[in-house]
């Protein structure tokens, strides 16, 4: 007998924009570890659980995220609730994944301006990461076969992952595989394709230029303006995010210090979701409760605009050879660097045996009994907790 396919992913229409907003705000809550950890539980939710989105069509989504500004994991968000529910879901979704991040961010901001110092959170993150880097090994297993399916794709996700270790940028190394994916079916082919090729989406990114001569005083529609510039034409990690931050508010503008820029790279870090909540910490020091909600807006919305203006190109894209090709390998190289950012967390999150242990741990109970990510995310909270309560 043949065997039995996959279930398929729901229609839109039966995802209630309630259940949309449960989902992400648990999300937004539980999700430590940046963007990879992010997409790993989002893959769990969206296509193991829910099959809301077939692997491939999840693999196209994230690899689109990777050739727009803005934060990766929340424009995936932004994503789904677009495929979901259209534009009601695309704000839900994205809104409810940012929500706990910046209200976390935010209570850590007001106890910095009220102490003048961070909380203290080292023996949580001591048991969470060492999870949060299982959850990640998990997702890549199970995308991988998907993303790598052929000797082109695996031979561009390798070479990807060559130059990532090299230092280039992600954006160059995304657009790059796309190209050269597109280049080797041609050379397959030995005919020009019948489609012409779709610009890739990251000229959008260009669209942050209007505001780049603003230099506006520290008021909330001045953090605004700021934070929008900065979200219209950021690539890459939250280490970028650092560079742009210290180049515009620290030496262009002179509104913080290095000290407290770091401490607010650091509140993002230590909070669930997406790491460009750091604006809602900027914002709050330098103009209470509206600069952050002004910072949060600012930064998070070219994210929102981006998504809405290429969500309604990417399933033409398939259509065409060109652009499928593209699509094939710029996924091979968000795979590789998905995968060489959980190289950098694990040496980061295992460094004793405790963290050894509980990384070990965590794979056994995902491999045998496959738990909601959520609750290994909480179970390794209180470990680390009882860790640091031990003393070990």
């Amino acid at each position: 007998m043949p065997a039995a396919s996959p279930p398929q992913p729901t229609q839109a229409a039966r995802t209630s924009l309630a259940e949309l907003a449960l989902l992400f705000l648990r999300l937004g809550t539980t999700a430590f570890g940046g963007p990879a950890a992010h997409v790993a539980m989002m893959q769990d939710e969206v296509v193991q659980r829910r099959r809301w989105l077939g692997e491939a069509e999840f693999l196209d989504l994230f690899a689109a995220t990777n050739l727009i500004p803005g934060p990766n994991s929340t424009e995936l968000a932004i994503h789904i609730g677009w495929r979901q529910r259209g534009l009601p879901g695309l704000w839900v979704a994205g809104t409810c994944f940012i929500l706990p991040a910046m209200l976390l961010t935010g209570a850590l901001a007001w106890a910095y301006v009220r102490y003048g110092q961070l909380p203290e959170a080292r023996g949580l993150l001591h048991g969470i990461k060492p999870v949060i880097v299982a959850i990640v090994v998990q997702a890549i297993w199970r995308l991988a076969p998907k993303a790598l399916d052929s000797t082109s794709t695996r031979v561009l996700g390798a070479l990807a992952l060559c130059v990532a270790a090299l230092g280039v940028g992600e954006l160059w190394i995304v657009l790059g595989a796309g190209l050269l994916a597109v280049a080797l079916g041609h050379l397959r082919s030995r005919s020009p394709s019948r489609h012409s090729l779709i610009l890739p989406l990251a000229p959008m990114g260009l669209g942050g230029a209007w505001v780049a001569a603003l230099s506006p005083p520290v008021s909330s529609a001045g953090l605004f303006w700021v934070f929008c510039k900065i979200g219209s034409v950021l690539f890459g990690s939250g280490y970028v995010l650092l560079a742009f931050l210290r180049s515009e508010l620290v030496e262009r503008l002179g509104w913080i210090s290095e000290t407290q820029l770091l401490d607010a790279v650091a509140a993002g870090q230590v909070t669930p979701g997406p790491v460009f909540t750091t604006a809602t910490f900027v914002g709050y020091v330098l103009a209470g409760p509206g600069g952050a909600l002004a910072a949060t807006a600012g930064i998070f919305l070219p994210a929102f605009l981006f998504v809405a203006l290429s969500a309604p190109l990417l399933p033409r894209l398939r259509e065409s050879r060109s652009t499928s090709a593209f699509l094939d390998g710029a996924t091979a190289a968000s795979l590789a660097l998905m995968l060489l950012v959980t190289w950098q967390l694990g040496r980061a999150a295992i460094v004793d045996v405790p963290s050894a242990l509980l990384a070990i741990a965590a794979a056994v109970i995902l491999l045998r009994w496959r738990p909601n990510a959520t609750w290994l995310v909480l179970g390794g909270a209180i470990a680390g907790l009882a860790l640091q309560a031990s003393g070990r």
